[in-house]
């Protein structure tokens, strides 16, 4: 019973947090439930040997984005891309169309670009904190921040001048907003 309660316990104050990670990364609410339940039944069968590690929201996400991008793999990209441009131009003041405009844009980035991408902004983690639950080294990420911000500058010019420019750091490492 014990083993079940910490689970549950985890579960209970992580679910959120993890979800929406889930949801970032794949741009999908079912496909990141099923992400996250894969994640959990990934947990719950290594519990004994996890409830002693300090961190688990980390390993979970961790393990999340490895995941994610392994399906990426397997499976491919399902999108099919249109040439056409909307018929109409929308003002670009109106924050829900750049929401689906920024949406769009980070579907088409790689899963490692987006990873860091959602990590880095919107979980608001440092570069440091980013590589260490990347598992890489703090250049890659530096680097694929890099290209990924050049790339959404590509697919969505109109979100430019919202997106951040790396001349210019938006938080100083080991701090916090």
């Amino acid at each position: 019973m014990d083993r079940d309660t910490g689970f549950l316990a985890f579960v209970h104050a992580h679910q959120r947090p993890l979800m929406r990670l889930a949801y970032l990364l794949t741009g999908e609410v079912h496909l990141a439930e099923d992400l996250l339940q894969g994640v959990l039944l990934r947990m719950i069968g290594r519990w004994p040997k996890l409830r002693h590690i300090d961190n688990l929201d980390a390993y979970a996400r961790k393990i999340m984005v490895n995941q994610h991008i392994s399906w990426r793999r397997r499976r491919g990209s399902g999108e099919v891309l249109s040439a056409v441009p909307p018929d109409r131009a929308y003002a670009s003041e109106d924050g829900a169309v750049l929401r689906i405009v920024l949406h769009q844009a980070l579907m088409r980035l790689t899963p490692k670009q987006r990873a860091v991408i959602v990590l880095r902004f919107y979980e608001d983690r440092t570069e440091r904190e980013v590589a260490d639950l990347l598992g890489c080294s703090l250049g890659t990420v530096k680097s694929q921040t890099h290209h990924a911000l050049a790339r959404l500058r590509t697919l969505a010019p109109e979100l430019a001048p919202r997106l951040p420019d790396l001349d210019r750091p938006t938080r100083h490492e080991g701090t916090r907003r």
